[in-house]
């Protein structure tokens, strides 16, 4: 889960539709269409990918805190360690900052990984224990900065600690990713809900509320009370 906004393919609007076989009540193609339907929809579940995720985490961090390089976890698995939802699918992420990004590429493909330059020149990638990795230098079209390491918090990643991104920091840059063709609150909303007592909702109006999307987001949290209105600087209600 990164904090640059992607844009998925059109769907081929034109494409016949399959046919779908006859079902009948005298035993005719076959009556037990229902089931092969249902087992059709079990095989499009995503697979719980999240002790693979969690694995080749600990691997990465585990390489980068050896090499003395600065960085903090961040992305759905930082979520994760926060005590946020755990449901992990997709890669894990790491900050790093734009001038070492050469030099932990270099530490991670001495270890045996793949490191490569995607078009997106914000990150580097690589693959690790079959999950991917992704370097970013660059969180919601901001350069990472010490400053922004130096919050980091050192939390438990399983068996393996490192230093991860604050929630604000965390919520901040999700919220700020926020654009007219990429703005999923239904991915943010249920990280917002299970870790609003960590947050700093006054740096994040501060930080996000200008901006027309962020703003409308947290006006959500206020209807859903998640958090208090913004004339009150309470942060997250008990």
């Amino acid at each position: 889960m990164t904090e640059h906004p992607g844009e998925a393919a059109p769907a081929e609007r034109n494409a016949p539709a399959a046919p779908r076989p006859a079902s009948g009540r005298d035993g005719g193609q076959d009556g037990g269409q229902g089931r092969l339907d249902a087992d059709a929809g079990l095989e499009e579940l995503p697979p719980d990918l999240t002790q693979a995720i969690l694995e080749a985490t600990k691997q990465v961090a585990s390489l980068l805190k050896g090499a003395g390089h600065p960085f903090a976890l961040a992305g759905s698995v930082a979520v994760y360690a926060h005590g946020g939802p755990g449901n992990l699918q997709h890669d894990a992420d790491f900050c790093v900052l734009p001038e070492d990004a050469d030099a932990v590429a270099a530490t991670l493909r001495d270890a045996g990984l793949e490191v490569y330059t995607p078009p997106e020149d914000w990150l580097l990638k690589a693959r690790c224990m079959g999950q991917d990795i992704d370097l970013i230098f660059e969180l919601a079209r901001q350069p990472v900065t010490r400053e922004l390491l130096g919050r980091a918090e050192e939390l438990p990643v399983e068996s393996v600690r490192m230093p991860v991104l604050p929630v604000t920091d965390l919520l901040a840059g999700l919220l700020n990713a926020f654009t007219e063709h990429h703005c999923d609150f239904g991915a943010v909303l249920p990280i917002a809900r299970a870790l609003r007592e960590k947050v700093d909702w006054p740096r994040v109006r501060h930080e996000c509320g200008a901006a027309p999307m962020p703003d409308a987001f947290l006006y959500l949290l206020e209807r859903l009370q998640v958090i208090s209105p913004q004339d009150d600087d309470r942060g997250g209600l008990p």
